[in-house]
């Protein structure tokens, strides 16, 4: 082996190293989006949220003390119309006068290999905290040249468990209880 391979060598070892070491901890909230879908009448509906605030330390090579805080604004709600916006916002949906903010907080991140992880936490939703698992998927990209973290992922919760539609709307037949919430979380390393 040459002085010019094993130079090469060396700089692929060290970039190597970097890379690992690597914590993304800036969320980029405008790149970011939580979504969901629910079943009105046996019919799939979509929405989504379009204010989140998230906090992360997320290093792939030591994912067992990574931590997210995620906020969304329940006043941000895209339900597919004014009337139905209006209609979540109201006290028997998320009652959001009095509870405007959902929160995720991890409690721990088990490695589930490939790229595949999985976030253990609390959602809370309208004063009702519940134990969650939400797998998601991590990948490097890059922007202007600058490493940056796309975390996907979706789980599944149970609406009437945080009572989101009470009244007339606890009848699951006419809302399923069942709502798949997706996210996409993207965020860039800042050292500290």
């Amino acid at each position: 082996m040459n002085a010019m391979s094993l130079v090469a060598l060396g700089s692929l070892s060290i970039i190597s190293f970097t890379t690992q070491a690597l914590e993304f901890n800036q969320v980029l909230n405008d790149k970011s989006s939580v979504s969901f879908t629910y079943k009105q009448s046996g019919i799939a509906m979509e929405g989504k949220f379009r204010k989140l605030t998230a906090k992360i330390a997320f290093d792939p090579a030591k994912a067992a003390s990574a931590s997210t805080q995620i906020d969304i604004d329940l006043n941000s709600i895209d339900a597919g119309s004014s009337e139905a916006d209006e209609e979540a916002a109201g006290k028997l949906w998320f009652n959001s006068k009095l509870f405007p903010v959902a929160k995720f907080g991890s409690t721990g991140v088990k490695t589930l290999g490939g790229n595949r992880f999985e976030a253990i936490g609390k959602l809370t939703i309208k004063g009702k905290t519940t134990d969650v698992m939400a797998p998601f998927t991590f990948r490097q990209e890059s922007i202007a040249g600058k490493p940056v973290a796309v975390f996907e992922g979706m789980f599944v919760i149970k609406r009437l468990e945080y009572a989101i539609g009470e009244g007339i709307w606890a009848d699951v037949s006419a809302v399923a209880n069942e709502i798949p919430v997706k996210f996409r979380i993207t965020a860039v390393a800042v050292n500290p």
